[in-house]
């Protein structure tokens, strides 16, 4: 027998008592009866790219059934925040769902120790989350929903939990995810959304459904939001550790007083590219989206563009047309962005030499490298050039990843690696 839901548990005097909460603080988010509202704004501090599961990153058994996911289950989340606040709301997707998403219940506490990727939280932190009042709601296919705002006091750089119950479950195989989390989630049977820990729970390292974290901070707050692929995503990087390029990028924004307001939103997955769709809808197809429709940006940095070369065919005029392509395209992001108010800077693209699906032996793809950095650098659309290229080439051999930066591939970087990337951001450009 099914475990009735936790909120039922609360009693009609407790949940109406928190229903009231959630309304005021619904109301301090509007402005209305808050005398600090004028000066605070929503700010995004954590965001992952929602992005149609494939068949191998679906929850495991017994999770997936034929047509319908996560029924009766309960997913655990963690993920580290930038930026923090004393007000939340978190923000779900069902962009790829092939049906409504219903979630029955939510909450959020704080980690065990501060641990990402674990199941575990401190006793007494979890909080309930509501929408527009309810402790429950239904994503329609395609949609986001955003939750009321929740007082929830939660530290920059700290990780926080994410509890969501299913009672229905999703009724298709098409549903929306982030596999690239380089994080451990939970999945158990049953309702535990308020659950202390969740032992003999089934280990994924996937995010699903959660797609944004917002604060509600000071104006002097503000998100830089970066778009790129694998790269970026943190393929290499230490499952748990929360040590990709743009985290390690916020650590330091962070430990200095005139860039610790900032926010840096990772909006990058594995196999993306600028042009097609590949793993996830091409970054022209996903701009609005996942740059202009995020709280509070006001720099976008733009780092993408090998997979493009490297999977376009290694002949003379399919290189030369990608070229041409891809630099139309960065010239459409920046204009998009500019008419949104935001600042563009855009990344040169590291070698690839050595790669066994990217490099070829006449050198036309490393060719066209070279020509899309020469253009980021000089042309002068972007406002700004950051030159992850200069930053992890090899000085020996400038065609080649440096050796401590590479993970053997030849094309994605290690953590010193990505530390590199993110000493290479100048921190001026995000004051």
């Amino acid at each position: 027998m099914k475990r009735k839901p936790w909120f039922f548990q609360l009693g009609v005097a407790g949940f109406l008592a928190f229903a009231l909460l959630a309304a005021s603080s619904a109301v301090g988010a509007s402005g209305t009866g808050n005398p600090g509202a004028g000066v605070r704004h929503w700010v995004n501090t954590w965001t992952a790219m929602p992005q149609l599961t494939e068949p191998g990153n679906m929850p495991p058994a017994p999770f997936t059934r034929d047509g319908l996911v996560l029924a009766d289950a309960t997913l655990r989340q963690t993920v580290r925040v930038t930026v923090g606040g004393d007000d939340l709301r978190l923000r779900f997707s069902n962009a790829f769902g092939g049906a409504p998403l219903p979630l029955t219940a939510v909450s959020v506490a704080l980690p065990r120790d501060g641990r990402a990727g674990t199941a575990a939280v401190e006793p007494g932190s979890v909080r309930p989350v509501t929408f527009h009042g309810a402790p429950s709601t239904v994503v329609p296919v395609g949609a986001q929903v955003v939750s009321d705002p929740l007082p929830f006091t939660v530290r920059s750089g700290a990780n926080l939990t994410v509890t969501t119950y299913l009672a229905e479950g999703q009724a298709s195989n098409d549903i929306t995810s982030h596999p690239g989390s380089r994080t451990t989630s939970h999945l158990l049977a049953g309702e535990h959304v308020a659950a202390g820990d969740l032992p003999g729970a089934t280990p994924t390292d996937h995010w699903y459904f959660l797609s944004g974290v917002e604060v509600r901070a000071s104006r002097a707050t503000a998100a830089a939001v970066v778009v790129g692929d694998s790269l970026t995503d943190g393929r290499g990087s230490t499952t748990n550790g929360n040590d990709r390029w743009p985290d390690q990028l916020f650590d330091r924004l962070n430990a200095r007083p005139g860039t610790a307001r900032t926010a840096i939103l990772n909006q990058a997955a594995g196999g993306n590219r600028v042009l097609n769709d590949g793993l996830g809808p091409n970054l022209l197809a996903r701009l609005d989206r996942d740059v202009l429709a995020q709280s509070g940006v006001e720099w976008l940095i733009v780092f993408h563009g090998v997979n493009d070369i490297g999977t376009a065919a290694a002949t003379p005029e399919a290189q030369a047309a990608v070229k041409a392509q891809l630099l139309a395209a960065y010239d459409q992001v920046v204009t998009r962005a500019h008419a949104a108010g935001i600042r563009v800077y855009g990344a040169t693209l590291p070698p690839f030499g050595g790669n066994d699906m990217y490099d070829d032996a006449a050198g036309l793809r490393e060719a066209t490298r070279q020509a899309v950095n020469t253009w980021v650098r000089e042309s002068g659309t972007f406002d700004a050039v950051v030159d992850f290229d200069r930053a992890v080439r090899d000085p020996a051999e400038p065609g080649r990843l440096l050796p401590a930066a590479d993970t053997g591939d030849h094309l994605h970087l290690t953590p010193y690696g990505y530390g590199l990337l993110a000493d290479a951001v100048p921190a001026r450009l995000l004051r």
